[in-house]
């Protein structure tokens, strides 16, 4: 069977679900990232007015103002949400072969669901700062676990398909920050109560857990999407499982010959040390890229503060728009060309030096308009170098970060491109946790 003769991926269905799953992979943490106004606004000492839309981040001239909770919320944030994405990535490297895909993934966004439902329901009752906080936190870790296995599952179904469908996924996770930042704006520019706007923000990331939830329902339906699954060897009633083990060099359920359309061969043994030979490039790479982009965004992005706003509507408006909403557009943006370019090649020693140059967002962003500050200067203080900033760092984030995924299954043989693909989620993983480690460091350092 060759993909000469595969079928037609009728109204790009298998694309569009490919999409949706992308989207409900991400839609969780961003949703939790954008809304840290509200958040903030509840770890106030004591409890201040939950209806003012001009609460977060609130400094004086004269130092910091904040309580502990507040100054520490987006790092702890970022770090109880990617610490706990690298663990449950490499425990899905067990549980695949003991849990059918079909209830991780569906399983899996079950639990979200439940999650941001209890959110909701959570913003209409009234509660202490650190409990508040704790409880917080909570739902962040298990969020992100449960999102850990099924990014895992889903890069590693992903890497059966053709090049094009890991594209989909990447665009996907780049959609669900701009409409978690899209749907915050909206809410601030109701006027409504802040409280208010959170609930209504919840029930909205609600009704699109749902909508992924029913797509994946439907994709074993798609002749194309069983089509490959079949020509990789894998069994329908194996809900096609993931064969990625991180920590084995051969897993004992590839030593059984199973049954294809090609024969009664066996398919041959996955070494994961020999795979990641062949990848490393691009698994370093994708590691690099997000390390870079989670030590500074949002811990750091998130504190700089408008000079030109001069307390008009601006000032509200400023990190909804110049960080969360520009952010995310621009990756999406970057996700999304690599669909129609994919420059350089995947063995091309420019994407590694690309990577590598990306380093230089770290200073630039320090060197913005961070409040508080206590070392360094402000070089670039003026609102438009940190939204030029912001543009290239996050156009590259998401082009780069794209390529990577893409190619990395595709420098294997076919049989090994889903242990690939679930090698590369795991290094994309392990980027996010370091990136939330090393924030700490980089906001100190202001």
């Amino acid at each position: 069977m060759t993909a000469i003769n595969a079928p037609r991926d009728k109204y790009n269905a298998v694309w569009i679900i490919f999409f949706i799953l992308g989207l409900g992979t991400l839609l969780p943490w961003n949703f939790f990232m954008t809304a840290t106004m509200y958040f903030t606004s509840r770890l106030k000492d004591p409890p201040t007015d939950l209806f003012s839309n001009q609460t977060a981040n609130e400094t004086s001239e004269g130092g910091d103002t904040r309580t502990l909770l507040e100054s520490k919320f987006n790092n702890v944030m970022t770090l109880c949400a990617m610490v706990p994405l690298l663990i449950f990535t490499c425990l899905n490297s067990f549980i695949h072969q003991r849990i059918p895909q079909k209830l991780r993934i569906s399983g899996s966004l079950t639990v979200i669901l439940v999650v941001f439902l209890l959110t909701a329901v959570f913003v209409k009752v009234d509660m202490a700062p650190m409990p508040f906080f704790t409880l917080t936190m909570i739902k962040i870790i298990c969020i992100n676990s449960f999102g850990a296995i099924l990014q895992g599952s889903l890069f590693g179904l992903a890497g059966i398909l053709p090049a094009s469908y890991t594209t989909p996924i990447m665009s996907g996770q780049g959609l669900a920050g701009t409409f978690a930042a899209f749907s915050m704006i909206c809410a601030l520019a109701t006027g409504s109560a802040l409280q208010d706007s959170a609930f209504g923000y919840f029930i909205t990331a609600c009704v699109v857990i749902l909508l992924a939830i029913m797509s994946y329902l439907a994709l074993p339906r798609m002749e194309f999407f069983q089509y490959y699954i079949e020509s990789n060897g894998s069994r329908p009633s194996a809900d096609e499982e993931n064969k990625m083990d991180l920590l084995k060099k051969d897993s004992p359920a590839e030593k059984r010959p199973v049954v294809n359309l090609m024969g009664d061969e066996a398919k041959p043994s996955v070494s994961v040390v020999n795979i990641f030979k062949q990848i490393w490039v691009m698994a370093l790479s994708v590691c690099f890229i997000f390390t870079v982009t989670i030590g500074t965004f949002p811990a750091v992005t998130v504190e700089v503060q408008s000079t030109v706003a001069d307390g008009g509507a601006w000032k509200t408006y400023f990190i909804p728009v110049s960080c969360f909403l520009l952010f995310n557009v621009m990756d999406w943006a970057g996700r999304s060309l690599t669909a129609v370019c994919m420059w350089p090649g995947k063995d091309s020693n420019w994407l590694p030096v690309l990577v590598a140059l990306r380093v230089v967002f770290i200073p630039l962003f320090m060197l913005c308009n961070v409040q508080p500050r206590y070392y360094l200067p402000v070089l670039f203080s003026h609102d438009a170098w940190y939204i030029i900033f912001m543009i290239f760092f996050s156009f590259s984030n998401g082009y780069l970060a794209s390529l990577c995924m893409c190619f990395g299954p595709k420098k294997v043989p076919q049989h090994q491109a889903e242990t690939a693909g679930a090698i590369m989620a795991f290094f994309l993983s392990l980027g996010l946790a370091l990136g939330a480690a090393v924030s700490f460091a980089f906001r100190a350092m202001i």
